[in-house]
């Protein structure tokens, strides 16, 4: 009765073996050479500022504002783009609950123009 999750069980062990493997073997097989520059944090490739001794540095707000942006998008395409491929067969019922999805997301954007998010100083 179970035997057609067998293959998908297999391969579901094998992907679980390999990570745990993996994370298992990296510090032993790695590389050890330890250097400042990479201890340091990393700013899109510019040089870190000054850090305090104790905290770490302040990364500024519009970097998680600007990912935040990027995540409300990118869920809207995942959602969008299944609409797009059975718009036919959903009706009216889709069209009016896609029409509302995209008018809350339009008055997310337009919350965040308003509060000056897309402005990059």
């Amino acid at each position: 009765m179970l035997d057609p999750y067998l293959p998908l069980v297999l391969l579901a062990a094998l992907a679980a073996g390999f990570a745990v493997f993996s994370v298992a073997a990296a510090p032993l097989i790695g590389p050890r050479r330890f250097n400042r520059a990479k201890l340091d944090s990393y700013e899109c490739g510019i040089e870190p500022s000054p850090q305090p001794i104790v905290g770490g540095g302040r990364v500024p707000v519009a970097f998680y504002l600007t990912a935040m942006l990027f995540i409300l998008f990118d869920i809207e395409l995942v959602f969008m783009y299944p609409y797009a491929v059975v718009a036919d067969a959903v009706g009216i019922f889709g069209f009016v609950a896609i029409t509302l999805y995209i008018a809350t997301i339009a008055f997310a954007y337009a919350y965040e123009w308003r509060r000056g998010g897309l402005e990059w100083n």
